[in-house]
């Protein structure tokens, strides 16, 4: 039995984490959900799976959710917080084995060095806690001796790829794109580009964050700096490539040219089930892929002409530690921006190259979780002022 606590358990992540689990209910077993402000949907869940520690963003949310409970489920709970000390709270619960982070934003950063720190094993399905704090996370698990196992389907599948195999066997990893809905429109046309078409990804179905990121290429740039870290692997040997079909889902070259690749229908809870069951393979009880009806596998290098955010990435990822920070935080501003019409689509690389543009003059390496708190904040608040009612830049 697997005993999993989830962090952003009423996300796309959470709910296709907790499907798993009610596919396989002689094997997981939720200790402990934390959530935003989806009160309706986290209650549900709490009375669906009857988790030990519950957490809540807001003391007021938490206090309906308590009192919408049936009295049985509400007994049940050893441990209920709000804020960052509920996230804590759910992270480090004594019986909890595997967390799953599937939070947005930089909410859990804490919260996983803590879980670290407590000898749980991190299922990562966040980006953010790697983009700002790739090495300081990747350094506590090893020195704790804790596996964190992607979520992310592209780092998933380089994971079964790789199956254990040193990084020395390695030529290079290539991480497959989707390529977005924007794949094939002009630059001229990508200007004008409105929040409705930026959410209509034509493969995945993910939160709106993470879907205007795809339509940017940020979500791969991300990716880049994710992998570095997980796979213990520099910039220069991790490729992307666009694969529209998003049947592959990511590649490793070793050293004698060979290309591994893992493919597989396109399902979140695939991966989720894979960091839960791993190093066991279980029944997912979803249909296999078919391969005959596949069609054409197509394969292109990415524009970053047009897609400037992913240059963006590897530039960041080459200098400074605190690049990546400020990358990722200019990142959620612009993007917030435009999804409430304030920016247009085109001026988000505009907002992140300014943000790390200072970083690289200001501060350009970090060696604490306060100092990556720091650059952080200067970042938001430069390209807050950088976004708020621009037109162009």
């Amino acid at each position: 039995m697997k005993r999993i606590a989830i962090l952003g358990s009423t996300g796309s992540i959470g709910c296709s984490a907790l499907s798993v689990a009610e596919t396989h209910p002689d094997r997981v077993e939720i200790v402990g959900l934390a959530a935003g402000a989806n009160i309706e949907r986290f209650t549900a869940q709490v009375e669906r799976h009857k988790p030990r520690a519950i957490a809540l963003a807001a003391e007021a949310g938490l206090d309906q959710a308590r009192t919408s409970l049936s009295s049985g489920v509400r007994d049940r709970i050893e441990v209920s917080a709000a804020g960052p000390p509920g996230l804590l709270a759910v992270a480090t619960h004594p019986d909890v084995e595997v967390v799953l982070c599937a939070t947005t934003g930089t909410t859990a950063l804490e919260a996983v060095f803590a879980a670290i720190d407590a000898g749980k094993t991190i299922a990562l399905a966040n980006k953010e806690v790697l983009v700002m704090a790739g090495g300081l996370v990747m350094e506590a698990a090893r020195r704790r001796g804790v596996a964190v196992l992607p979520v992310d389907s592209e780092h998933n599948a380089i994971h079964q790829c790789l199956d254990g195999r040193p990084p020395a066997d390695v030529r290079r990893l290539v991480l497959t794109a989707s390529g977005g809905p924007f794949r094939t429109w002009p630059a001229e046309r990508l200007a004008s580009a409105t929040p409705a078409d930026a959410l209509a990804h034509p493969t995945w179905q993910m939160g709106r964050k993470i879907t205007v990121d795809s339509a940017t290429l940020m979500n791969k740039g991300l990716e880049v700096i994710e992998a570095r870290w997980l796979f213990d692997m520099p910039g220069d040997r991790i490729g992307v490539v666009v694969h529209p079909q998003s049947v592959v889902h990511s590649l490793v070259e070793f050293q004698d040219g060979s290309l591994l690749a893992q493919l597989g229908v396109t399902d979140m809870r695939l991966p989720i089930q894979y960091a839960f069951s791993y190093p066991d393979r279980w029944d997912t009880g979803l249909p296999p892929l078919d391969l005959a009806s596949c069609g054409t596998l197509e394969f292109a290098e990415p524009d970053t002409a047009r897609f400037p955010c992913l240059a963006l990435a590897y530039r960041a990822l080459a200098g400074g530690s605190a690049l990546p920070v400020a990358l990722n935080a200019a990142n959620e501003i612009a993007v917030e921006a435009f999804l409430a019409g304030r920016l247009p689509f085109g001026a988000i690389a505009e907002v992140i190259a300014a943000a790390v543009d200072d970083a690289e003059g200001t501060q350009p390496d970090v060696e604490s979780l306060e100092e990556i708190r720091s650059v952080d904040r200067r970042a938001r608040e430069l390209s807050g002022t950088l976004a708020a009612g621009v037109q162009s830049i």
